[in-house]
């Protein structure tokens, strides 16, 4: 009887052990404490000083983080060039679609519940899918872009309008609706596509089965939960706790010049929450959501995820559906919410500049954080840069 007891204990302390030792929470470090060269990452720093110099790009903000140290953090340039407001490293972003694995995590977490399943059929929970166009998208499909939707607006024009019929409009819910009469143009499951409409109908999902408005569900169960505090959905000054000033201008390119797209205290570009973007975080926040995932699922003593879930989300579930010629040619695939390389590297970047890389076997995130349309081009030497600083 002893002897089983100090079993069962043996079994407890390592489940614990392993627990914990799992539980790796974000702390600042040296490069040389995660087997990493300084000097190499300062030459990363420079490389974006000088971008900045040339006026490639406003501004931006770099983590990099390794075993739980992050061992760069850095502001360039400017949040806001024609006040001279300098970029800071709690800098809120537009996020747009790195939006979508906290989407995907929030459907994982209402499967994990039971209260989803990923090979449901979307016209289970949307009665405007119960047709032969839509009724045989899955909520797998969504999640791969492989629903076959080729709905290229994020969402119609004009959005329906508050009326008799529809006094809550516009919505999130209703506006998803329209896209279940369209429906898929492809076999369900046979093509890749990328679709932001997708993504929506996983937020109205998320709406539906979780009997929650969209944010309030993220919140509650991601933000909170790993305490990030600057994460939002909608850039107005009321629903960012008084924060709105700490938003960047975002930039785009218009006859050679950079011009603001959007600058704090615009309107929202939609009247709701939605899920195919929306997102607003700082690098930080965003950090520590990447760490989760390395952590396989837990951060610091909060289990957001399991980690067959973890798996599964960063898992190339799109492999499947090409030829073994098109798999040779192809560098990555997608998973639920990530886009994953053939080394196994999960990744998602933001049409207004923003972009995350992580990478379990190293325990590596990158952040590139910018609000400048069309900077992507800085992204691969400075990825290079970081891989060549390992020890």
């Amino acid at each position: 009887m002893k002897k089983r007891i100090l079993t069962f204990l043996l079994v407890v302390l390592l489940g614990v052990f392993t627990l914990f030792a799992q539980d790796v929470v974000l702390s600042s470090g040296t490069p040389e404490e995660a087997g990493m060269s300084g000097a190499i990452l300062k030459e990363g720093i420079r490389f974006f000083e000088e971008a900045v110099e040339r006026d490639d790009l406003r501004g931006v903000v770099l983590l990099v983080a390794r075993n739980g140290k992050i061992v760069l953090h850095e502001a360039i340039g400017w949040r806001n060039k024609d006040k001279k407001i300098r970029m800071e490293k709690d800098t809120m972003f537009r996020m747009a679609s790195n939006t979508k694995p906290v989407i995907a995590t929030s459907i994982s977490i209402l499967v994990e519940e039971k209260k989803l399943n990923t090979n449901d059929n979307v016209r289970k929970y949307i009665t405007s899918f119960d047709n032969y166009r839509s009724g045989y998208i899955k909520i797998h499909h969504l999640l791969t872009h492989t629903s076959g939707f080729r709905i290229r607006p994020i969402f119609y024009r004009p959005l329906i309008q508050k009326s008799d019929e529809h006094p809550d409009a516009p919505n999130l819910q209703l506006e998803v609706s329209r896209f279940g009469e369209t429906g898929a143009d492809e076999m369900p499951g046979t093509t890749y596509s990328y679709s932001n409409a997708g993504f929506n109908t996983l937020g109205a999902l998320i709406e539906i089965s979780s009997k929650q408005p969209l944010e309030v569900f993220v919140k509650e169960k991601i933000y909170k939960s790993l305490g990030m505090k600057d994460s939002y959905h909608h850039e107005i000054a009321e629903k960012l706790d008084g924060k709105l000033e700490r938003m960047s201008v975002v930039y785009g390119r218009r006859k050679g010049k950079w011009v603001a797209a959007w600058t704090p205290g615009d309107p929202p570009q939609y009247p709701f929450i939605r899920a195919s973007g929306g997102m607003i975080s700082t690098a930080m926040d965003y950090a520590v959501f990447c760490q989760m995932f390395l952590n396989n699922g837990i951060y610091n003593g909060k289990r957001i995820l399991k980690e067959e879930t973890v798996k599964l989300m960063t898992s190339p579930h799109t492999a499947s559906i090409y030829t073994a010629e098109e798999r040779e040619r192809r560098t990555s695939f997608y998973g639920y919410g990530w886009s994953v390389s053939k080394e196994g590297v999960f990744s998602h970047g933001g049409s207004d500049g923003t972009a995350a890389w992580v990478d379990p076997e190293k325990k590596l995130i990158i952040l590139v954080f910018t609000q400048t349309r069309g900077g992507g081009r800085l992204r691969a030497p400075f990825l290079e840069m970081v891989n060549a600083s390992f020890l």
